[in-house]
């Protein structure tokens, strides 16, 4: 089984205007959730709404200013709307890093899949997997439309 997802992709945009579509709930919800109720800071613990597929609550670890932000969360079709200090989590990570041309890399890492109850574990990596795809395409099209 494994453990991490990763995807990296080149934005042509600040790092920023990147980290503000991170952090910022009027901009995040433009691309990964249709929803945020509660802030965005490291101990915080806002619920992201995903439409018709549930909401999520997902527990900020860290908000370093333009070029690091994390935060754990039930992954995949495993929603959790509880504390989730209390269940087996992954670490969702975007690293934000200047490139060439005016490009930044972005870079997203989910770890922690081996980690969670064996009941769920292979269905959120594959769930995960797949939609780390669409939703990192979703955060290019944020700038590429915008642009």
């Amino acid at each position: 089984m494994q453990n991490i997802i990763e995807r990296s992709i080149r934005i042509q945009a600040s790092k920023a205007a990147i980290y503000a579509a991170l952090t910022e709930a009027d901009k995040l919800t433009q691309w990964f959730p249709s929803s945020v109720e509660g802030d965005l800071t490291p101990g915080s613990q806002p619920l992201f709404g995903f439409g018709e597929h549930g909401k999520s609550r997902v527990s900020i670890v860290a908000a370093e200013p333009h070029h690091y932000f994390a935060y754990r969360w039930v992954p995949g079709a495993n929603h959790c709307e509880g504390d989730v200090s209390l269940v087996a989590t992954t670490l969702v990570e975007f690293r934000i890093s200047e490139a060439e041309g005016g490009f930044c890399e972005v870079k997203v890492t989910e770890s922690g899949f081996n980690e969670l109850p064996a009941d769920i574990k292979a269905d959120a990596f594959k769930q995960n997997n797949q939609g780390w795809d669409y939703m990192v395409n979703r955060l290019e099209q944020l700038f590429t439309e915008a642009a």
